[in-house]
């Protein structure tokens, strides 16, 4: 096993796929232990055995229909007619729309895309300074990630769940527990933007027909979260069975009432959500195998014993925990991420007396963070892409933001109770 680590980081090196470097390092450890390497294929197809990961594919296409349609006009529209008239108001409305709008496409990067051609050139006239307006864009795209029904919640619950745990974990208490948290970073975000100066001072004033006019509009796409969240927490039906009511719901308004979708991009739509579905579900398979391995070999419990002969408190650890998945959250998107580093953190978390709910909480709202944090944060580069713009000038106009959401990451990571209430 003495090459084992030089020839995954040449692999590394060289480009070669992700799933392909953990299946690598799982077969060469089994086979150092002399264990059949069936026991990969074994794990793998247990992936079946799994109802839970039906949603990851039906929420994924739900989204991908959403970003399609012009869902998100409806959406920047109803959030702007009811909070424009406030202070920072359209500000907030950027905010807001970008959270939801994430949060059903489980894609920050998409976020960017799809609202910033409609937030910022609306944000420019309101008479924002430059540099906030793409700060904000920027930095909302990845706010989404802590509310249901984001696709990193379910499969951080999925992971752990593959872990021998003392504490049940469900994805229902993933959606509760990211509620208190995303809410106080929207409202962090916001107050900020209250308080930044215009251009122009002035401000629409509340419209009533407006507001109905943008509430009849939007009224197809209003009643999807009642069916996500109002449906499993109701005990009607169960997370699996909630993602196929909206996929189901969210086709046959985008494609048959609305008709914004025809039916022939149908076939392109579907390969591209179930590509990256399939790029999910091969790392989640061999990463399981990987994670048996570790299991087996009792890494984790070496990982905690040598951690807990130089970290004594739970405050240092947590400390170099944010630390750490910061620096991931820049080099790893999300979902590799988690696949990869859940199984060895959560176990030596757990041993420092950290509920597992509130470790999902914290490692999302670290990663969410990471998206753009320089120099490396994808959303940077996107945004960048996006608006013609400089990275460095992204880099500057990002770090206020940044700072006010790892204030958040902190109050998130040091009060468990924020994170727990809804749960306990």
């Amino acid at each position: 096993m003495s090459i084992t680590t030089p020839l995954l980081l040449l692999l590394a090196i060289i480009r070669t796929p992700l799933f392909a470097i953990i299946a690598a390092g799982a077969m060469l450890g089994f086979y150092a232990e002399e264990i059949d390497l069936s026991v990969i294929a074994i794990e793998i197809y247990r992936l079946a055995e799994m109802p839970v990961l039906l949603a990851i594919p039906l929420f994924t296409f739900a989204g991908y229909l959403l970003g399609e349609s012009k869902a998100s006009i409806r959406l920047v529209n109803l959030t702007n007619s009811l909070l424009g008239w406030m202070p920072g108001g359209l500000a907030i409305v950027a905010i807001v729309a970008c959270a939801l709008f994430t949060a059903f496409t489980g894609a920050s990067g998409v976020t960017i895309v799809a609202l910033g051609a409609l937030l910022y050139p609306a944000l420019k006239e309101a008479g924002y300074r430059e540099n906030f307006n793409l700060g904000l864009i920027t930095s909302s795209g990845s706010l989404g990630l802590l509310f249901a029904p984001s696709l990193p919640l379910i499969l951080y619950a999925v992971v752990a769940q593959q872990i021998s745990l003392d504490q049940p974990l469900g994805i229902d208490q993933l959606f509760l527990a990211g509620i208190f948290p995303g809410l106080l970073m929207l409202f962090m975000l916001s107050i900020w933007s209250m308080a930044q100066p215009r251009n122009t001072q002035a401000r629409s004033q509340f419209n009533f027909p407006d507001a109905w006019r943008a509430i009849k509009a939007a009224a197809w796409e209003i009643p999807l979260p009642i069916f996500v969240l109002g449906g499993i927490y109701g005990g009607f039906f169960a997370v699996s069975e909630a993602a196929a009511v909206t996929a189901l719901y969210v086709l046959i308004i985008e494609v048959f009432v609305l008709r914004e979708i025809p039916i022939k991009k149908l076939p392109t739509i579907v390969r591209e959500s179930m590509m990256l579905v399939g790029g999910i579900m091969i790392i989640l398979g061999v990463s399981l195998a990987s994670t048996n391995y570790l299991i087996d070999t009792e890494v984790p419990t070496r990982l905690f014993e040598f951690i807990q002969q130089h970290i004594d408190d739970k405050l240092t650890f947590l400390i170099l925990l944010n630390i750490f998945l910061l620096l991931l959250g820049m080099m790893l998107d999300i979902f590799s991420a988690l696949v990869i580093i859940v199984p060895i953190i959560l176990p030596v978390a757990m041993g420092y007396g950290i509920h597992p709910v509130h470790l999902g909480i914290i490692f999302l709202a670290n990663m969410q963070l990471g998206y753009f944090t320089p120099p490396v944060g994808m959303n940077l580069f996107i945004a960048s892409y996006r608006f013609n713009k400089p990275v460095m000038t992204l880099y500057k106009a990002t770090i206020p933001f940044f700072f006010i959401l790892l204030i958040a990451v902190l109050i998130i990571t040091y009060w468990p109770a924020l994170s727990l209430a809804l749960i306990q």
